[in-house]
């Protein structure tokens, strides 16, 4: 079987693009996931495997399960915190209830990320100010308000816009949630960046820089003692990190083979390639292999021909006499067929019926019917017969 040509494009256009991906050489991905197993500059990789040794404990354990689900479900055993770095921290109704209850029966609960829902920050007093990135000053310091963190010169974080802060209520109504806030470091603005909220016989510490907690600024001399400072409000106690904000319930194990696909810009673009390719293969292609519908025309009666070529072969061996018989015989079958008259006798009451019946004026039919009676009788009929028999049968 010959291969089609266009598969064998669309083959080679896959494979040129996956080896085209995989030996280029990889630009440097600034895309923040704040994953614990991303290597990239805004990945966390780095800081949770520092993480044990920052709050004494062997281990730090990973939650892949949403917040309410979590505390219901495993309902951690003693005293506790509960990490959150991320861009956006999500959490409804449900999942701030059970956090409440959490903190509140005694364990810590650090939230890092940019925006927070409302409904958080009126219950504990403040509001996350994300603002527009024509306000961006990545060159804004950071700098703790305790003497014994500070950093002459303070932190600056590029690539974050550094205007993002944390506005307490100053509404009469929150002068008691104020009472349980402490702000715990400021930008060069003297904005709140990261507060401390007393909840119950837990603390919320809330801060809004996660970029803070990546590889890129963990890893950098200038930057890399500030997320270790922020973590020093935590007790020392077993400690879960939350990555179902970023990576959702499944580990890689448990991933499907389309959700790794997603998950790899090659592989991603690969993808997409293949199925528009397909597309266009069936559009295209398609209409030109299809096979050709054959011409079906209308069956031909061929018989009365047969019959000419069979009469002109006996013709021309001057077999007159088997000729004409043969005639005979198939002129009395036609005439049994259509009048429903018997042949056997060719007598006047048999003229009648047959001129009766086909319309014939009856002394053509009578000299038809004589003709055909005394070819019966004959025993040899001749050339000027069979003319004669054949121009009164046609005549019929």
């Amino acid at each position: 079987m010959k291969p089609n040509k266009y598969l064998l494009i669309l083959l080679a256009t896959v494979v040129a693009y996956g080896l085209f991906e995989y030996y280029r050489p990889k630009p440097i991905n600034w895309t923040p996931t704040y994953q614990n197993d991303d290597q990239i500059p805004f990945g966390t990789q780095a800081l949770f495997e520092l993480l044990p040794g920052a709050m004494r404990q062997l281990e730090i354990k990973t939650v892949r399960l949403p917040i309410y689900n979590f505390l219901t479900e495993t309902k951690p055993a003693g005293p506790s915190n509960y990490i959150f770095v991320c861009h956006n921290f999500a959490a409804d109704g449900n999942d701030l209830k059970q956090l409440f209850g959490y903190v509140k029966q005694g364990n810590s609960v650090l939230i890092s990320a940019y925006e927070l829902p409302d409904s958080l920050g009126k219950a504990l007093g403040f509001k996350a100010s994300v603002q527009s990135p024509t306000k961006a000053d990545s060159s804004l310091q950071q700098n703790f308000v305790n003497p014994a963190l500070r950093r002459a010169g303070g932190y600056v974080f590029p690539r974050d816009n550094g205007r993002n802060y944390l506005r307490i209520d100053t509404a009469r109504k929150a002068s008691e949630k104020r009472k349980n806030i402490t702000i715990l470091g400021r930008n060069a603005r003297k904005e709140p960046v990261f507060i401390r909220v007393r909840y119950g016989k837990g603390q919320f510490l809330v801060h809004n820089l996660p970029l803070a907690f990546t590889n890129y600024h963990v890893l950098d001399a200038k930057t890399l003692d500030y997320a270790f400072k922020v973590l020093a409000y935590l007790p020392a106690q077993p400690t879960y990190w939350d990555e179902y904000q970023k990576q959702g319930r499944f580990d890689e194990d448990e991933q499907s083979i389309l959700r790794y696909v997603w998950s790899q810009p090659a592989l991603t673009w690969a993808y997409y390639l293949i199925v528009f390719g397909a597309v266009f293969y069936v559009i295209f292609a398609g209409k030109r292999t299809q096979r050709i519908i054959p011409v079906v025309e209308v069956p031909q009666n061929t018989s009365l021909n047969f019959v000419k070529d069979v009469g002109r072969l006996y013709f021309q061996q001057r077999n007159h006499d088997n000729l004409a018989r043969q005639k005979i015989q198939y002129f009395l079958a036609d005439i049994r067929e259509r009048y429903g008259l018997s042949t056997n006798s060719l007598d006047h009451e048999f003229t009648e019926t047959l001129s009766r019946k086909s319309g014939m004026p009856a002394s053509e039919t009578a000299e038809l019917v004589r003709l055909l009676r005394n070819a019966r009788k004959s025993n040899f009929l001749s050339e000027y017969d069979l003319l004669t028999l054949n121009k009164a049968i046609e005549q019929f």
